[in-house]
C-alpha cells in the first residue's frame, strides 16, 4: 500500500514541479543554536522502544540531521518502499534526465512532507543544498544530488527518502526523558549497509543503557 502511493505521489509530483529551493527549505539551518539546557542527539540514531506500536514508528531507527531549541529532524532509515529508476525521479519533478541511468532504492524517510526528496550519503559529497551531519554522513535535498548519482558523480553511500520525521521546541527531549526512544552513536554501516530487515534488531544490540 504504502509503495503504491509514493508511486502515485511521482505522478502527482510531476504536475506541481516543485524546485530545488522548496526542497532545500525543509532542512534546518545548519548554524541553529545547539539544545538550551539539554543534550542533542544530532548525529545519532534513536531507535524506538516498545512504547511506540503502531505506525509511524514502530521499530523505526532515525538518524538524527539537526536537534536544537527550536525542534528536531531525522531521516527513518528502514522504511524501504522498492527501487525506482533515478531518470523517473527527475522527470517527475520536471528536471533534465538526459544521461541519466541507473535505480535507487526508495524509503520513507517519515511522516512529514513525503513530496520532499532527501538523500543521506557518504561525506565524500559536498552539495550546494545540504548539511554534515557528523563529519561521516551529510543530509542533501534537491534534484542537483540525484542527477549526479545518476551520471555517476554522486556520493559513494546513498539512502533516498522521501519525507522526514520532525518534532517541535523541547518535543523530542520530552520523548527521550519518558524513555520512547534509545539512542546509538551513529555508524555508516547501519545506515547504508546492514540488512534492511535487521537494521532495527541490529541497532539495539549495539544498544548499551546507562
Amino acid at each position: 500500500m504504502i509503495v503504491r502511493d509514493v508511486m502515485r505521489w511521482l505522478v502527482a509530483a510531476a504536475l506541481v514541479m516543485l524546485s530545488a529551493g522548496v526542497l532545500h527549505a525543509a532542512l534546518p539551518p545548519s548554524t541553529s543554536p545547539r539544545v538550551s539546557g539539554a543534550t542533542s542527539v544530532a548525529g545519532q540514531l534513536l531507535i524506538a522502544t516498545s512504547q511506540l506500536v503502531g505506525p509511524p514508528f514502530d521499530h523505526a531507527v532515525i538518524l538524527m540531521a539537526q536537534h536544537d531549541k527550536n525542534g528536531a529532524l531525522g531521516i527513518v532509515i528502514n522504511r524501504p518502499l522498492g527501487d525506482r529508476p533515478i531518470a523517473d525521479l527527475l522527470k517527475a519533478y520536471g528536471a533534465d534526465a538526459s544521461g541519466v541511468s541507473g535505480n535507487v532504492r526508495l524509503f520513507l524517510g517519515g511522516p512529514v512532507n513525503p513530496e520532499i526528496c532527501f538523500v543521506l550519503h557518504s561525506a565524500d559529497y559536498h552539495g550546494s543544498n545540504g548539511i554534515d551531519i557528523d563529519g561521516r554522513v551529510a543530509l542533501s535535498s534537491g534534484l542537483h544530488i540525484l542527477r549526479d548519482i545518476g551520471v555517476g558523480k554522486g556520493p559513494r553511500q546513498i539512502l533516498v527518502a522521501f519525507g522526514y520525521a520532525g518534532w517541535g521546541p523541547s518535543q523530542l527531549d520530552t520523548e527521550l526523558r519518558e524513555g520512547v526512544w534509545d539512542t546509538i552513536p551513529e555508524d555508516p554501516a547501519l545506515v547504508f549497509d546492514d540488512d534492511r530487515s535487521k537494521v532495527w534488531s541490529d541497532a539495539m544490540a549495539r544498544y548499551k543503557p546507562n
